[in-house]
């Protein structure tokens, strides 16, 4: 060939693939084709978000559907759960003055030592009072209950405590007395009346309260209450507002076996 002649061997070879391979590239590559990207944080977030969204409507619905069951209620039981709470608010509300007073008194300095022993003989009368150790008097209600049964005494003692009242005792027809604590028990007797922490007392009861004397009876008298349930039975319920109540009988104090208190 002359020196004139195209040069065809340069013409016919192929130029170098400027691309290179996935092998070339290695595993990085590879991760980096299209439709395999990582999710940005936005939407990492956006997802949280969501999660939470549906958290909060979850525990609303149940919230919902709590009180729904106020929403079913009687009227008079409405009324008689917001004068039970309307007691127990006044109740904690002076307790809470009590201590602040208390607490004021404790840290005043000198005379705190003092003051602290004060307390102490104070609480002890009002844990004696409770425990049915001591006696005690105030102001409060003389109820008179007649043909009632185990359950109707029952009752009217969980009403009255609901409604303030602090000390308590039942007399029977025939003398007998017991005083009424926070473990005390009522059943029928088999020959008639109830027995009260294992002593027979008959009819008709005479129960003696210390409390707010307004506040109970209101208690007593609600729609669908304790002296409604009485009389729908056949029996009644005569009440007397007295400006000052004596409770004298007493239990012996009870040896703890194994409770102990926390030190």
């Amino acid at each position: 060939m002359s020196d004139t002649s195209p040069d065809v061997s340069t013409r016919d070879t192929p130029e170098p693939a400027n691309e290179e391979s996935d092998l070339d590239r290695g595993p990085a590559a590879a991760k980096a084709k299209p439709g395999l990207k990582r999710p940005a944080p936005a939407g990492t977030l956006i997802w949280v978000l969501l999660a939470l969204l549906g958290f909060t409507l979850v525990v609303q619905l149940r919230s919902n559907d709590a009180d729904s069951g106020l929403s079913t209620a009687r009227q008079e039981d409405l009324v008689r759960i917001l004068s039970d709470l309307e007691a127990r608010d006044s109740r904690l509300n002076t307790d809470i003055e009590a201590l602040e007073r208390s607490k004021q008194q404790l840290t005043s300095g000198v005379a705190g030592r003092e003051t602290a022993l004060e307390e102490a003989g104070k609480r002890s009368q009002e844990l004696g009072l409770l425990a049915g150790t001591i006696a005690g008097r105030g102001p409060g209600l003389e109820i008179t209950l007649t043909k009632v049964e185990a359950s109707d005494v029952l009752n009217t003692v969980q009403e009255l405590r609901g409604a303030g009242g602090e000390v308590m005792q039942i007399n029977s027809g025939t003398g007998a007395s017991v005083r009424i604590v926070a473990s005390t028990y009522f059943i029928d007797a088999s020959g008639g009346g109830i027995i009260a922490d294992g002593e027979h007392l008959t009819g008709p009861f005479r129960l003696l309260v210390i409390g707010p004397p307004g506040t109970m009876s209101t208690a007593l008298q609600i729609p669908g209450g304790v002296v409604a349930s009485v009389k729908s039975g056949g029996g009644s319920v005569t009440m007397d507002s007295r400006s000052m109540v004596e409770v004298t009988a007493v239990r012996k104090a009870t040896a703890l076996q194994y409770a102990r208190p926390v030190s």
